[in-house]
């Protein structure tokens, strides 16, 4: 008898989060399943077990006191809809520098916690949390290093697609984690909205 597969590696699948990029760095080998194609494939019960640890770590803390963040295009929509239906807050727009660090700034904030949609585009604001010492979440495609990440979770985290169902299920863990959406409840959005349209202005 073959066993019934888990619906969220089901999810992660049928959206290609788990296909990583053309290489691999040391530091993602943990999260490796296979290659196919010249890419990387990432393990999905990881991807959807450190969701799960995310969603219970981020549910201790004030949505205010949480950021998220993409400087990539096809990642300020989802991140957009994420702080909608959670309360986080978003940063989609050019990230000054010292705004983490710099109480002078008229930018100037104090996180508790950020939520990291690339390191490689993100850097400068992983950088200022690191300094910050604020703890970092951060989705890692195949290709990135993990240096000042406190917690991988590990995904394509650059296609339109992936980018949307990775904020979308997070949402989902995060407001059970909460007791905001019961035991037999889903987000009553669907996924779509959390994805990119070349039509829309973010």
């Amino acid at each position: 008898m073959s066993r019934a597969r888990d619906p969220i590696e089901e999810l992660l699948i049928k959206r290609k989060v788990h296909i990583g990029s053309r290489s691999l760095t040391k530091d993602m080998e943990p999260f490796f399943f296979s290659q196919r194609a010249g890419f990387y494939l990432i393990n999905v019960h990881k991807t959807k077990e450190r969701l799960r640890v995310a969603a219970r770590f981020l549910s201790h803390y004030e949505p205010s006191s949480v950021v998220v963040a993409s400087t990539r295009l096809y990642g300020k929509k989802p991140v957009l809809k994420f702080c909608e239906v959670t309360g986080c807050v978003p940063l989609v727009e050019r990230f000054t520098p010292g705004s983490f660090t710099n109480p002078q700034l008229p930018t100037y904030m104090e996180p508790e916690v950020a939520v990291i949609t690339d390191p490689k585009s993100d850097h400068q604001i992983l950088l200022e949390a690191a300094i910050a010492r604020i703890p970092i979440v951060a989705f890692c495609n195949t290709d990135n290093t993990i240096e000042y990440i406190d917690l991988v979770i590990p995904a394509n985290n650059r296609g339109r697609e992936q980018l949307a169902t990775l904020y979308w299920l997070l949402a989902d863990m995060l407001l059970h984690e909460r007791g905001e959406l019961g035991p037999d409840e889903t987000l009553p959005i669907p996924i779509e909205e959390f994805e990119y349209r070349p039509s829309e202005e973010v």
